[in-house]
């Protein structure tokens, strides 16, 4: 294929592989706003909410690197399209069970552990194919707009299963989902994950255990790397503080209606559409690891000023357009923490070993989810929340500043602090 028709297919990639995340996202958000307002309405407990968000994370940590080794040894597009026909025929088997016997906790328990696990081919295989989809150019940009793709479904789910929420039945929340993935699955169809590969054809594959101990090892050997997955270990697991506790918070104590829960959600996802934006049309950050490193204490900073209205008079209007304002916050600084180490990733892990390594990522990343999420379920339903998120708070900033360390930051950027380190004038008169 000629270079200016690779340019051609890469640019047809970008736009399709954004149409079809913001479509099959878009139908997933409005499903995952119905089922978390249906379980919290039923139960009323924190916990139980809680423990659907496990079914959510906890499959996806364990097969993660399962996901990772398929993605580096098989066809990329086989194991997309699988994972998303995986999700139709989930939500189709809840639907069905819905119609015959009648909704149950337990039901939606069984269809969000199938669903995580195709989620995690789907997503792990989609990550490791980005920088074969456009040329390298492009790589930031591809990126942004797979994030705001993503954004924009965001602020539309939760609005649209927020007005949903009180006029349809569960059905129609599966009915969608189910009809936006299909659609996902056939522009997905079109791609070539190959376009820009590096890899040759007749590249043998490794068996399983061979290949996850491989990209265990090659993980092993890089220190920034292994940094990266413990901060995101410790991280993910106290920020289920605000995964479980923002909309206990915001519906169970303060009683906000699930329609405006609905536009405070979608205040954050509009933070991740600008701060995606912004990441568009700007070059790419030059020390990543320190910007991300300044986003997260900005981040964990805000989550101490989340109780604000649970101590203060606050009127009803005053409360939601609190929240309207720290959703925003959180989204615009998470984007500052995972955009740059994003690209950063893309760049220095090779093609090979890409699958493996986002895929040990992701089990690393989500493997405290489920434990933070029990933990705070507890906390939540037994201790107020003004003592817990200020203490989160504290917390994550102290892991930040240990783990992020200036040894680490120059160990990942050495052009930046070594050319900083010289006198004036040295870098110009050096060659």
């Amino acid at each position: 294929m000629h270079e200016a028709e690779k340019l051609k297919k890469a640019t047809y990639h970008l736009w399709t592989f954004t149409a079809s995340k913001m479509i099959a996202m878009l139908g997933a958000n409005v499903m995952a706003f119905g089922i978390s307002l249906y379980i919290l309405a039923m139960t009323g407990s924190a916990m139980s909410f809680a423990t659907n968000m496990i079914c959510s994370v906890l499959p996806r940590a364990l097969v993660a690197p399962l996901a990772g080794y398929v993605a580096d040894n098989f066809s990329k597009k086989r194991t997309i399209l699988l994972a998303q026909a995986g999700t139709i025929l989930t939500v189709g088997g809840l639907l069905l069970y819905t119609e015959t016997v009648g909704i149950s906790v337990y039901a939606i328990y069984i269809a969000t552990v199938f669903n995580t696990i195709c989620s995690a081919f789907s997503g792990v295989t989609f990550s490791s194919a980005i920088a074969t989809l456009v040329n390298p150019e492009r790589l930031q940009r591809a990126m942004s707009f797979n994030q705001m793709s993503m954004s924009v479904a965001a602020i539309g789910g939760p609005v649209i299963g927020g007005m949903m929420y009180g006029f349809f039945s569960m059905d129609v929340f599966l009915m969608v989902n189910m009809v936006a993935y299909a659609i996902a699955f056939c522009l997905e169809a079109t791609m070539d994950f190959n376009l820009y590969s590096t890899r040759g054809e007749d590249t043998k594959k490794e068996k399983m255990w061979e290949g996850l101990k491989s990209g265990f090892h090659y993980i092993k050997q890089r220190n920034v790397i292994k940094t990266i997955m413990w901060v995101a270990l410790w991280i993910n697991l106290f920020f289920s503080a605000i995964a479980v506790g923002g909309t206990y918070i915001i519906i169970e104590l303060l009683k906000v209606e699930s329609t405006h829960f609905g536009f405070i959600e979608a205040s954050g996802a509009l933070g991740m559409l600008l701060a995606s934006l912004y990441f568009a049309t700007r070059p790419e950050v030059k020390v990543p690891l320190r910007f991300s490193k300044i986003s997260l204490l900005l981040l964990a900073g805000s989550v101490g000023l989340a109780v604000i209205p649970l101590v203060t008079d606050f009127s009803y209007i005053a409360i939601v357009i609190f929240y309207l304002i720290i959703y925003f916050i959180f989204a615009t600084f998470e984007m500052g923490i995972n955009m740059p180490i994003g690209v950063y990733m893309q760049k220095i892990i090779a093609e090979e070993y890409r699958g493996r390594v986002f895929g040990l990522m992701e089990t690393m990343a989500m493997s405290m989810m489920p434990i933070g999420m029990v933990v705070y379920g507890m906390l939540y339903d037994t201790l107020p929340a003004t003592i817990i998120l200020p203490v989160t708070s504290v917390i994550i900033i102290i892991i930040s500043l240990v783990m992020l360390r200036s040894s680490i930051l120059k160990e990942a950027h050495p052009e930046y602090y070594e050319k900083a380190a010289l006198p004036e004038g040295v870098a110009n008169t050096t060659t």
